[in-house]
């Protein structure tokens, strides 16, 4: 609106000029004499300005006239697109005017200008490799699907803007919710240029959720053949993929080809706690025990987690609490400071019923990092030390609202999970899970402020008095899922203490 009143103005402003100037000359007194041979011209003011310009008319023309007659000169020597190019030039300098119009208009948002800019560029230029491009983006922006999709299907037909054309209509199929034919048009896009990133990604993630692990893996080995991912996280998600392809063939009844795919993964990534659990139990399966431990402790040493004990401890299901407690020194001491090997080492002992040496082993934990796990640890000690019931129930107050502990958690949408999964199942990111504590905040269990009165009973016990109200003012979190743990070395429920206070 400014700009249109300010050109307006400007028009009127020079009109006026010229009026004044035209009049000023008529009253100029005197004017120009041109003497040329016997010949003489008196020209008034008025009659020279108009001279003048006639004479700047005539040298464009002139100079017109003369880059035509280079032009024929050089078609008569042999340059057939001479003249062509000779009377092109005009419709090129307006064409691509129009084109850099149309690309400053997509960009502000303008989607009809851009449309109409680009229709104009078109006409002057015929590139529609150029101009086909700016039209589909700008219908995308205006919300003409129907006629992007048109103009990304003409872009299919020449070579060069073919890659376009798929990953566009891609696009489009993926905003619909149509993934099994974007699948088909990532794979055409991806073979087209393999080296484009996105694309990469794209296609990965479809052939991920449609389970096609197989071709997953050959689609990350060409992304880091072309440079598009790095070596060692290619490397990394080529076991997940692994490991996700030895479970389907177990499902499938190979479990010949399920422990090599498992053993393949644990190799990629040895830290990779799944395929580390699945590796040891295909070992496990071909009678080598030695292997099985060798590949858990490995794992147990780049990350501390109780599937890896669980496994540990099945590798010999049929040995004594002391026996087991022997063995397992093999992985606790790695990461003797570890909360995990910490709880393990505590689990042993009660398995083992030396409740003493169990407390010694959870050390500060109860009171410094309280889990689910570790209350729970505690209250079964207690039991089994012979305490007052209004002390385990106290332990097992505590624990309903005591933080979950380490969780498999997504990196990118933070979602909970479980179990592991090469998905998550909240955002769909890709390898995204690990194990660390979530931030739950200040989430609470419902009516888990009265769970105390519930567990404790009477409310005037003196030894424990100072710890019940520790428990009530304790910042509780989400108590939902218990912390995993691992099952095959101990079982620790409050039914088991019960019938350990039983046997005393």
């Amino acid at each position: 609106m400014l700009w249109s009143l300010f050109k307006i103005i400007l028009f009127v402003v020079l009109i006026g000029a010229a009026t004044m100037g035209a009049t000023y000359l008529l009253e100029t007194d005197g004017g120009i004499r041109i003497d040329i041979g016997a010949q003489e011209f008196n020209l008034g003011a008025l009659q020279a300005v108009i001279a003048l310009i006639v004479l700047v008319i005539g040298l464009w023309l002139l100079l017109k006239l003369a880059g035509l007659v280079v032009a024929v000169f050089r078609f008569l020597n042999g340059d057939e697109t001479a003249i062509s190019r000779h009377f092109d030039r005009n419709r090129e300098r307006k064409g691509y005017q129009a084109l850099a119009e149309g690309m400053m208009a997509l960009a502000s948002g303008e989607e009809r200008t851009a449309i109409t800019k680009a229709a104009r560029a078109e006409r002057y230029l015929r590139r529609p490799e150029l101009t086909n491009l700016i039209t589909a983006q700008a219908a995308e922006m205006s919300g003409d699907r129907k006629k992007a999709s048109e103009v990304y299907k003409r872009l299919l037909a020449d070579e060069r803007t073919r890659f376009v054309g798929v990953r566009g209509l891609m696009k489009q199929k993926l905003e619909e919710g149509d993934t099994d034919t974007a699948l088909k048009l990532a794979q055409k896009a991806f073979a087209l240029k393999p080296q484009h990133a996105e694309t990469g990604d794209v296609l990965l993630a479809l052939q991920a959720t449609h389970n096609d692990w197989h071709g997953a893996r050959e689609t990350l080995g060409k992304k880091v053949k072309y440079g598009a991912l790095p070596k060692d996280v290619g490397k990394r998600r080529d076991a997940v993929l692994a490991l996700e392809e030895a479970r389907e063939i177990f499902d499938e009844g190979n479990s010949i080809r399920a422990r090599e795919a498992a053993i393949e993964a644990n190799k990629l990534s040895p830290d990779l706690v799944p395929a580390a659990v699945m590796a040891a139990r295909s070992y496990m399966e071909q009678d080598n025990p030695r292997y099985a431990a060798r590949v858990l402790t490995k794992a147990y040493k780049v990350t501390p987690h109780p599937d890896l004990a669980a496994a540990f401890a099945e590798i010999a299901p049929d040995e004594s609490a002391d026996e087991r407690l022997k063995r397992f020194k093999t992985l606790t001491k790695e990461h003797p400071d570890s909360p995990e090997t910490k709880m393990l080492l505590a689990e042993l002992h009660v398995a083992a019923e030396n409740y003493e040496k169990a407390r010694d082993a959870l050390g500060d934990l109860p009171y410094e990092k309280p889990t689910q796990r570790v209350l729970t640890l505690m209250a079964a000690i207690e039991r089994g030390l012979e305490a007052p019931d209004s002390e385990v129930r106290a332990w097992l107050a505590k624990a309903v609202k005591a933080p979950r502990g380490p969780q498999w958690v997504c990196d990118k949408c933070r979602h909970i999970h479980s179990d592991w999964t090469p998905i998550c199942d909240n955002c769909g990111a890709f390898d995204t899970l690990s194990w660390t504590e979530p931030k739950e905040g200040d989430m609470r269990m419902p009516g888990g402020e009265k769970m105390d009165a519930l567990l404790i009973g009477a409310p005037d016990i003196a030894p424990d008095a100072e710890m019940v109200v520790e428990a009530e003012h304790m910042e509780p979190e989400d108590a939902e899922t218990p912390t995993d743990t691992p099952a095959d070395v101990v079982d620790v429920t409050p039914e088991d203490t019960t019938e350990t206070e039983t046997k005393n």
